[in-house]
């Protein structure tokens, strides 16, 4: 009979640290951030109808007490779509600007913005149109289709499908969104330091509860939309507004 051999002590260390304990100790798989935003398709399947080129349009602005809106108009190269592309509102500010310069630096872009006289003249539904098909006519090229977001096509002269939340489907509409949405903000910075009583830089024209404040303080400014009803409140001097205040030097 062969002797018997005595495992080391190396050996030994090796088959208690391999032998299972209980039940053994699941290890989450590591998630890849695969995330490249939003894909061409749609607008790859309407180029191969043949439908050259295709516009995405959408607008920023419609709610705020004051303002534009502004309204962009975008025809992606196919062959360098942005990586990242979504509905302006998921995205961060610094996000947002690194789109918009890629955006601006390879695509075809126009942008066209209704102020508050047009706004207070012909309503906010019609002063949208009139900004989103102005964008669209302002084109270097003319688009042979349109996908805008919404439910409310402009009048373009050329085919259109509007598409419910296509800021956060479409490709093309989500690169306009974001257009859009820097360059108000952008102005809106402009018109906070003209005018900082009001806080347009922070608030953007929305009716949060420091630009009511500045309303009922100060009175609406001429960037206000004296069609809405809480400006055009405080112009009836419903609430005691006090003078406007001059804008900045």
């Amino acid at each position: 009979m062969p002797p018997r051999r005595e495992p080391n002590s190396s050996q030994t260390a090796a088959q208690t640290a391999a032998r299972p304990r209980g039940r053994p100790r699941k290890v989450p798989a590591p998630v890849a951030n695969l995330w490249t935003g939003l894909d061409f398709a749609r607008e790859r399947g309407l180029y191969a109808q043949g439908h050259t080129p295709v516009a995405g349009a959408d607008e920023v602005g419609r709610g705020p007490l004051a303002g534009p809106v502004v309204a962009a108009a975008v025809v992606l190269d196919p062959a360098r779509v942005p990586q990242g592309l979504d509905d302006s509102k998921r995205l961060t500010r610094a996000k947002r600007e690194a789109l918009y310069l890629e955006i601006c630096a390879t695509a075809e872009v126009a942008v066209a913005m209704a102020p508050p006289e047009r706004i207070d003249r012909d309503n906010i539904r019609q002063a949208t149109l009139w900004a989103l098909a102005q964008a669209v006519r302002g084109l270097p090229c003319r688009p042979a289709f349109l996908l805008v977001d919404g439910n409310d096509p402009p009048k373009v002269p050329c085919a259109v499908e509007a598409i419910i939340g296509g800021d956060g489907l479409i490709a093309s509409i989500a690169a306009a969104s974001i257009v859009a949405k820097v360059v108000r903000d952008r102005l809106m910075a402009g018109v906070g330091a003209a005018f900082p009583a009001y806080g347009f830089e922070r608030h953007m024209g929305y009716a949060t509860a420091e630009h009511s404040t500045a309303l009922v303080t100060h009175g609406p400014c001429l960037h206000h939309r004296r069609s809405f009803a809480p400006v055009r409140e405080q112009q009836l001097g419903l609430f005691g507004g006090a003078n406007v205040p001059e804008a900045a030097e």
